[in-house]
């Protein structure tokens, strides 16, 4: 690559804009869908919804926001040892449009004669293959983001803060456009908007290709090339049509085994997935240097998992509370609540530039944080956003009637929680480039997006957890009291561990 080439978006690589708003557009699919999901579950059937139960439809979001962070692992091995990152990219993005797609059609039914079961089947479905296809997306994309820099190149974490940038454009105009479209028009529409904003990221990533050189090519191809061949698009082809019909023939034939067989079946498949994945990282793991670097990586995603057990209510509990508890009427016009899943997006957008240079400065004067004190201070910020969210509700709930409180209590709360992502979900991304073995790379960003899959499915279950708490304790116990203690105290725990960290890091920064 050339040295104007390698400095030509914003300072950074070019093929940094190619994977910028690939994802941006793929986010847009993502974000617009998350924002939809409890409030279409949980509508009336006259209006096109599932009239699900609000514990019901947080326990689906969670097993979905869940699994399609699950995925990322399956993907990130056949990616590192079969397919490489590019045909993976363009696998999820096509395999996630269909699935969304055909969320659009199960809303599409309401009113026609298609039962309810069957419009649950085809819904079922659509999630399904979302959650598949994102499994060979979103972990090959942020490889590809890592490769583009040396490991000790001190743009690199900049250069994800940048690409974060992008994921949050895309979150910030999909609760706008589908939020709007979904909840105030109709549900397939929101959906639809989706479908095409995937299309649009997979054509963009396709004609942009060239910037990325010999990146993201399928293992053992030659260096000199630099584009997939007919052989490539035929297999790509193969892999979408297979995880289409792998998820119909799961979905109607998961109806009629057994309970007990089918319990049996997760457990297995669970219990043989852990076995590969530690073989893999056996095999492709050398030396105590590597070892104590993938020990770290194992360690801050258990703070991972606690840090998104609370982000993550934004699509379940603070969803909920911009719908019922806030104030969204301006004159005669609604607020939509999807509108609200916007802020993080509007914070990150106007913040990441700022932390892209903070920690360059700060490290021109040596006092950049390690990696393990960045997670610190997310989740100190993440424990103070939820202290303002608890007294925002008890605001509301307090006294014999429900009363509004002003969105601007939600919009603070999504600036510490914003500040909080930024100290550690880019960095985290980085830190998995820098720190993973050469031939593991995209299977450790499987696992680090797992993390991110148990703390998406434990926000799901937090309002539970709460109220199961009450009923032991026998005395009220708020879910945002309870998250803003459980963030602090795991905040402390990450303070104390961070010099043993930094030491087993060996070196990388």
């Amino acid at each position: 690559m050339s040295r104007d080439a390698d400095k030509a978006f914003f300072g950074h690589p070019i093929g940094l804009s190619t994977l910028f708003a690939s994802e941006m557009w793929e986010r847009f699919s993502y974000y617009g869908m998350r924002a939809l999901l409890v409030l279409f579950l949980t509508a009336t059937f006259a209006s096109g919804g599932f009239e699900m139960a609000e514990l019901d439809a947080f326990t689906i979001y969670g097993i979905f926001t869940g699994l399609v962070y699950v995925t990322p692992i399956l993907g990130g091995m056949l990616a590192d040892k079969v397919l490489g990152q590019r045909k993976s990219i363009y696998i999820g993005g096509l395999t996630m449009a269909i699935g969304q797609f055909l969320l659009a059609a199960s809303a599409w039914m309401h009113g026609s004669d298609a039962s309810v079961e069957f419009r649950q089947t085809i819904f079922y479905a659509g999630l399904g293959i979302l959650i598949l296809g994102n499994g060979f997306f979103k972990p090959n994309i942020s490889t590809m983001v890592g490769e583009l820099y040396d490991n000790n190149d001190p743009r690199k974490d900049g250069g994800f803060t940048i690409f974060y940038m992008g994921i949050n454009l895309g979150a910030f105009f999909s609760p706008l456009v589908a939020g709007k479209l979904g909840e105030q028009v109709a549900w397939q529409y929101g959906f639809l908007a989706a479908g095409v904003g995937m299309l649009l990221g997979t054509i963009w990533f396709f004609l942009r290709s060239h910037t990325l050189g010999h990146i993201g090519m399928p293992p053992k191809v030659k260096a000199e090339r630099v584009r997939l061949i007919l052989n490539d698009w035929f297999s790509i082809l193969l892999y979408v049509v297979g995880i289409v019909g792998l998820i119909f023939a799961v979905i109607l034939g998961w109806s009629v085994i057994p309970a007990t067989v089918s319990t049996a079946i997760i457990w297995i498949l669970g219990i043989g997935g852990v076995i590969v994945l530690t073989t893999t990282i056996f095999k492709g793991t050398n030396g105590k240097a590597e070892w104590s670097r993938v020990g770290v990586i194992l360690v801050l995603a258990l703070f991972n998992i606690l840090f998104w057990s609370g982000f993550e209510q934004a699509g379940t509990t603070f969803n909920i509370f911009a719908r019922d508890n806030t104030q969204r009427m301006i004159g005669s016009w609604e607020i939509p609540a999807t509108w609200f899943q916007s802020i993080n997006a509007i914070w990150i957008v106007a913040c990441a530039p700022l932390f892209s240079v903070l920690w360059l400065k700060l490290d021109k004067i040596k006092l950049n944080p390690n990696t393990p004190m960045k997670f610190a201070w997310g989740l100190i910020m993440l424990s103070l956003g939820f202290v303002i969210m608890a007294i925002a509700f008890d605001r509301s709930t307090g006294g014999d009637s429900l009363r509004l409180v002003s969105p601007l209590w939600l919009i603070v709360v999504y600036l510490f929680h914003t500040f909080g992502e930024l100290c550690l979900s880019p960095i985290g991304l980085s830190m998995v480039t820098k720190l993973s073995p050469p031939k593991l790379v995209s299977t450790m960003m499987g696992i680090w997006f797992g993390s991110v899959a148990a703390g998406n499915f434990v926000a799901s279950q937090m309002k539970a957890i709460s109220i199961q708490l009450e009923k032991t304790l026998g005395t009220e116990i708020q879910v945002f009291w309870l998250i803003a203690i459980q963030s602090a105290i795991i905040a402390l725990v990450a303070v104390a561990l961070s010099p043993w960290l930094k030491k087993m890091m060996h070196g990388i920064k």
